[in-house]
């Protein structure tokens, strides 16, 4: 497949794939070369309400099916996006810019994440509770809480939306999902494969169009029940102050600024291969990806170097192309923002060992970066640069390197590299994030909780605690007669 098979994608309610219902597309640009390769309908208000009429139709009817069978369905989609793998990893790539390997591997890792749920759906237990009454028997119910309505980034066009997916639909609750305009073919392929598995139609919706009408529309709209995003803090707290509003349940994944610990009697290859491979995958552009690196000055010029080695050895270029390894920014909009990151860190004093520059005039592709000596005034030290940026500074003890850490609000993803199992227990009693790894990349696996805490959101998407999120306690008194 290239990009002259790349194909529009249409609006999925009530089943059945159609164009908006005023014909308005917007373009889908390839970030590899800037040229549009295809077009996505535009949903109108009109389209919203069958959507939303839809998903409360298809709640009805598929939380009425038993865990077990909705199981067989959902293993039976996850089967499909196996086949289709290679496939829908080009349109990905074609679409979001990554690697082709890289692509195929988050269509495959989405296909595990739905299998887990829907065997999670089969152990929503509700329990019996000793009465005080022996003419009483108490009950707890676990029922799906409703609709949700979903928003979901352009970072990882099905990751992001699998997590949320699995959960809703291994509860029992119908599934409704602004995805992203500039990557909405792979997102369709993946709700194409639930419709050719036999969900009831209105199980599982796709809208896209104007992101703040959508989410104005959909959140206060009383069908909905459950509202999910992965994005921006800043956008995140105004969807979770609309939906608290209107007292709806939420799920917040936001925004991170990961620290990656070195502490000096780190295994400096092994921290430099892990850190290095999570930094620049996906060019950078991933929520829990290492950002602010605090490495111990006994050690930092030797990690450095090695840092350098790994960011210069990185092949750039087009996705598709076999030999590469770091692809482009998804959108122009990164590149810009990549530029003003390096202009305030050279003028704040830092050091740019490698990169730092703008790749050729076609497409959006940056030089993977190296900065040293970064001072906590500069930007890319506070905020998430969302880039192929590796930012470091040193400290000399671990109570300075764990303050460092904490200085921020962000709170999602940590990393650390010791051998010292007293630093490895300071690190994971002090650090505050909500996930943390340590002496080795991040492994997000669908069993284990995925979530931040602080300004980077609340609620899982992962682990048994995903599901928590879209069911409802009702608890049950019966009298015998």
């Amino acid at each position: 497949m290239n990009a002259a098979s790349y194909r529009d994608t249409q609006l999925l309610i009530d089943g059945q794939w159609r164009e908006s219902s005023t014909g308005k597309t917007l373009d889908v640009i390839n970030p590899a070369t800037g040229a549009p390769i295809g077009k996505v309908a535009h949903a109108s208000i009109a389209d919203l309400d069958l959507a939303l009429a839809s998903a409360e139709k298809g709640f009805k009817e598929w939380r009425r099916i038993p865990a077990n069978q909705r199981a067989i369905t959902m293993r039976k989609a996850a089967s499909l996006l196996r086949e289709r793998a290679s496939e829908i990893a080009t349109l990905l790539t074609l679409e979001q810019g990554k690697p082709f390997a890289e692509a195929r591997g988050e269509v495959l890792a989405g296909a595990d994440i739905i299998e887990w749920f829907a065997d999670e759906g089969r152990r929503i237990y509700g329990r019996i509770v000793p009465s005080r009454n022996l003419a009483a028997q108490q009950l707890v119910y676990k029922e799906p809480i409703g609709p949700v309505a979903a928003f979901t980034p352009w970072n990882f066009p099905i990751n992001q939306i699998v997590r949320k997916l699995g959960g809703a639909l291994a509860s029992g609750c119908s599934f409704l999902v602004k995805a992203p305009e500039e990557t909405p073919a792979s997102p369709a392929a993946l709700l194409q494969t639930f419709v050719d598995a036999g969900v009831p139609a209105g199980t599982v919706g796709l809208v896209f169009g104007d992101p703040a009408e959508i989410s104005k529309y959909l959140i206060p709209h009383p069908i909905i029940r459950k509202v999910t995003f992965t994005g921006s803090t800043a956008v995140g707290k105004q969807l979770a102050a609309l939906a608290g509003a209107h007292m709806k349940r939420v799920t917040m994944e936001l925004g991170g600024h990961a620290p990656v610990i070195v502490a000096e009697d780190a295994d400096v290859m092994l921290a430099v291969k892990a850190s290095a491979g999570a930094k620049f995958r996906n060019a950078g552009q991933v929520c829990i990806s290492p950002t602010r690196f605090l490495v111990h000055n006994s050690i930092r010029a030797e990690f450095v170097k090695a840092m350098v080695a790994q960011a210069e050895g990185l092949k750039v270029g087009d996705g598709l192309s076999e030999t590469t390894t770091l692809g482009p920014l998804a959108n122009s909009r990164r590149v810009q923002a990549m530029v003003k990151v390096l202009d305030d860190a050279r003028k704040s004093g830092a050091k740019v060992e490698t990169g730092g520059e703008k790749i050729g005039t076609a497409g959006n592709f940056f030089a993977p970066t190296i900065l040293n000596d970064v001072p906590t005034t500069a930007d890319v030290f506070n905020n998430e640069p969302f880039g192929p940026i590796a930012a470091i500074r040193g400290f000399d003890t671990m109570e300075e390197a764990l303050a460092e850490a904490n200085r921020l609000q962000y709170g999602l993803a940590g990393y650390a590299f010791t051998t010292s199992i007293k630093y490895s227990h300071m690190i994971s009693q002090q650090l505050e994030v909500g996930m943390l790894y340590i002496n080795q990349p991040a492994t997000p696996t669908p069993e284990m909780p995925f979530g931040g805490i602080k300004d980077s959101g609340y609620g899982s998407e992962g682990g048994p605690e995903a599901i928590d999120g879209y069911v409802v306690t009702k608890a049950v008194s019966i009298m015998s007669s």
